[in-house]
């Protein structure tokens, strides 16, 4: 179901989990990612043994993206938040996190489950920013890999948006539905990414066939997928997150776009 009487939103994906939201006279951006292809081994990312690649270019640099009037860092992993994603986030009056990102981020806000901060936006409009909480994989590995949070952004007047940040956990969807029912844009982290060696053969955010799940439960929403290119562990691409929607019928709110394309949702 689209609304009649809120302004369309813009929305951009640049990479990875990293899209640029143009809502209410703010510009937000979730999860900045703007390094180019690399390696990080253990020495960066604290995981003996593993080496995280990043495979492809941002569809745009820092600098092109420009004045960012608040950052969502779901948390502080380097698919999400990679070296300069850090170090753009620096320079962002708002940044709104988990308490790991508010540790190495100079000037970022932890928030808790439900805790939620207001933003008054250049043109007057006030945007509430909810911190809802997300599962990074199943049962005793989210509880081990760290923090995660999501969040949920409205505005009077204005769509309700949700971004997933990197969660596993259909019944959490249910949740924040259950609390927001007005969701009307739905960003979700997907990708079917996966550390076999180190976590087992488990998704540790939504897969196609889950995020399609959620899909279902958020029944009014478009759905944006991100969270799937530009790094060596994801499975799964936003077409076959598509093309799992598709089967089930519900395809048709769901909007698969390419690093650098854009869409009004």
């Amino acid at each position: 179901m689209t609304s009649t009487s809120s302004a369309d939103v813009p929305i951009t994906l640049i990479g990875g989990p990293t899209t640029l939201i143009e809502y209410a006279g703010l510009r937000i951006l979730t999860d900045p990612t703007f390094d180019e292809p690399q390696s990080y081994g253990e020495d960066v990312t604290g995981y003996e043994g593993y080496t995280l690649v990043k495979t492809q270019s941002p569809a745009m640099t820092a600098d092109e993206v420009g004045k960012i009037d608040v950052v969502l860092a779901s948390h502080e992993h380097f698919d999400n938040l990679d070296l300069l994603g850090r170090q753009f986030s620096a320079g962002v009056e708002h940044v709104y996190t988990t308490d790991e990102v508010a540790g190495i981020v100079d000037g970022a806000e932890a928030l808790a489950d439900w805790e939620s901060r207001k933003v008054t936006s250049p043109t007057g409009q006030v945007v509430t920013f909810t911190a809802v909480p997300a599962h990074h994989g199943p049962e005793g590995i989210w509880q081990a890999i760290g923090p995660v949070i999501g969040f949920v952004i409205e505005s009077p007047g204005e769509k309700t948006i949700y971004f997933s940040g990197d969660n596993s956990d259909v019944d959490i969807v249910r949740e924040v539905a259950d609390r927001y029912p007005d969701i009307e844009i739905a960003i979700l982290n997907v990708g079917g990414p996966k550390f076999v060696e180190m976590l087992g053969d488990h998704y540790i955010t939504f897969s196609d066939e889950t995020a399609t799940d959620a899909t279902e439960v958020l029944a009014n929403a478009t759905i944006i997928p991100v969270h799937a290119d530009s790094w060596g562990h994801f499975t799964q691409t936003t077409a076959s997150m598509k093309a799992a929607a598709t089967l089930r019928g519900v395809s048709d709110r769901v909007v698969a776009l390419a690093p650098g394309q854009s869409t009004t949702a």
